[in-house]
């Protein structure tokens, strides 16, 4: 079904929204394209998928919490950028011939990864 074959939105459910998009705004220099941190919803547009930070997150999310993936040029320097801010960052693998990925937690513990090509 091609209505189911593209991203268009990851919703983040947030304890704090205003620290969360002063992260992603500063880190990842997304500009916010919605909304207002002030009133619990941010819309970041990434291109073809927005970020969506939503007020709500009151608990555990479970097991497997969303992942956002940020698609780099050069993972190393995009690596040490983020070091540099502070950010837990785990070490580069290799999970498929001809990408590498590097896994961080935003300020609330919240996973997302990096990722480029060889």
């Amino acid at each position: 079904m091609d209505e189911f074959n593209r991203i268009s939105d990851v919703i983040r459910y947030a304890e704090d929204v205003e620290r969360l998009a002063a992260f992603y705004s500063d880190v990842f220099d997304l500009e916010i394209a919605g909304g207002d941190p002030s009133h619990g919803f941010v819309r970041f547009d990434t291109g073809e998928c927005s970020l969506c930070l939503h007020a709500g997150r009151d608990g555990d999310l479970g097991e497997y919490p969303t992942t956002v993936v940020f698609a780099v040029d050069d993972i190393d320097d995009a690596r040490a950028d983020l070091l540099d801010h502070d950010v837990e960052m785990g070490e580069i693998r290799s999970p498929a011939p001809g990408k590498r990925v590097c896994d961080g937690r935003d300020p609330e513990g919240n996973p997302f990864s990096i990722e480029s090509a060889d």
